[in-house]
């Protein structure tokens, strides 16, 4: 059974199988928006017979990594009905999406995983973490002298100071989604209220996304470009002091939350969210920008999924050069020369998430160590985050 593009008549049986295989409903009257909505994904099948067996989509989006907005290929709702299960058409689905993105130009593709070890197979590796803090109503103190002014906005309400808060604080990060108009108003603001904080001067410095409900105060995006807001922003939550009895706030592991409050001692937990991976090594490696170009290394790349990143490359002052494994040839001794590491290795070295010496003590990079010292200087320090969901 070959894979196919679905026609936009047949995206009522995509809608169908997400909803049985992710136990949730949508109503008959929201599927005409919801087909919509599905007109910007690229949605591959597996059909038996006249029933659609197997699924998965392809959502063209941007993320910034290493200061530039690369394409990426989003990849969401694959999913299978239990009686076609073990066939190997999600496999067959995963190789196939990778070769499109490949053909489309997306550099990069994530997801978040039902199963890490089971995408890790196909070379997607966890590239970014986020911190969740638990305050119980006690520690709700105030961090220091409020100032500017706080201004409480809705969806319906939100002005473009909001998105402009966001673009420079990820600009901090690696990995962050580029957001553009149609995503804040479908998959960010959502049901959640808006604080914004506004210096003296009138500038959008910071914002929060929360939700007060059953006496938790929720804070799903905490964004702040400087002390101050961080300050004034924490202060707006404690405001909330006769309304709650305990907030939780969702930020990057990297963030300085809580070591600026008075009580910094807090119940925090750590979760690996999405993973990533490059799709075409060569295009990568080239865009990238290296931190230092004076010395050369060899990267033995091993990609089983998307072949055409199987190889070796030369990373020098005249860019990069891949040298291809000729067809059928199998070397008996790898060379000796160079580092050789998985495309998930890569991966999480381009886009941030790890640095090359973790990984080669960790054994997922192998090879002389002053290779590994040369890789080191090269690679720009970035911290990894993602706040978004798809």
């Amino acid at each position: 059974m070959s894979v196919r593009r679905l026609t936009e008549s047949e995206f009522k049986e995509a809608i169908k199988l997400s909803m049985y295989a992710f136990q949730y409903n949508v109503p008959e009257a929201d599927i005409p928006a919801r087909i919509e909505r599905l007109k910007t994904h690229d949605i591959f099948g597996i059909w038996e017979e006249e029933s659609l067996a197997a699924k998965l989509h392809i959502i063209p989006l941007k993320v910034h990594i290493n200061g530039f907005d690369w394409d990426m290929g989003g990849v969401a709702g694959v999913a299978t009905y239990p009686e076609y299960r073990r066939k190997g058409h999600v496999s067959k689905l995963i190789k196939y999406a990778l070769a499109e993105m490949n053909n489309k130009g997306q550099l990069f593709s994530f997801l978040h995983p039902f199963d890490i070890s089971f995408y890790r197979k196909y070379g997607w590796e966890i590239f970014t973490e986020y911190k969740k803090t638990h305050i119980k109503k006690i520690n709700l103190k105030m961090a220091g002298k409020s100032s500017g002014a706080i201004k409480r906005f809705t969806k319906n309400q939100h002005t473009l100071t909001i998105e402009k808060i966001y673009q420079e604080f990820m600009q901090r990060y690696s990995g962050g989604l580029v957001r553009d108009t149609y995503w804040w108003e479908n998959f960010v603001y959502s049901d959640y209220q808006i604080a914004v904080y506004f210096d003296e001067s009138g500038e959008g410095q910071g914002y929060i996304l929360f939700k007060v409900q059953d006496n938790k105060m929720d804070i799903e995006e905490f964004a702040a470009l400087n002390q101050e807001a961080r300050v004034n922003l924490w202060n707006f939550i404690c405001q909330h002091d006769s309304m709650v009895e305990e907030v939780k706030i969702t930020t990057s592991v990297h963030d300085p939350f809580p070591y600026y409050l008075n009580q910094p001692s807090l119940k925090m937990e750590v979760f690996p969210y999405f993973m990533g991976r490059i799709v075409n090594a060569e295009k990568c490696l080239m865009q990238y920008k290296f931190q230092d170009n004076s010395e050369n290394v060899f990267l033995h790349i091993e990609d089983h999924h998307a072949p055409w990143n199987q190889g070796s490359y030369l990373l020098s002052e005249n860019g990069v050069r891949l040298f291809k494994e000729k067809e059928g040839s199998r070397c008996a001794n790898p060379p000796a020369k160079g580092l050789h590491m998985s495309i998930n290795a890569l991966s999480a070295i381009v886009i941030g998430y790890k640095r090359p010496i973790e990984l080669y003590e960790l054994g997922e990079i192998k090879g002389p160590r002053n290779d590994l010292e040369i890789l080191e200087r090269k690679i720009p320090v970035q911290k990894s985050f993602f706040y978004d969901f798809f």
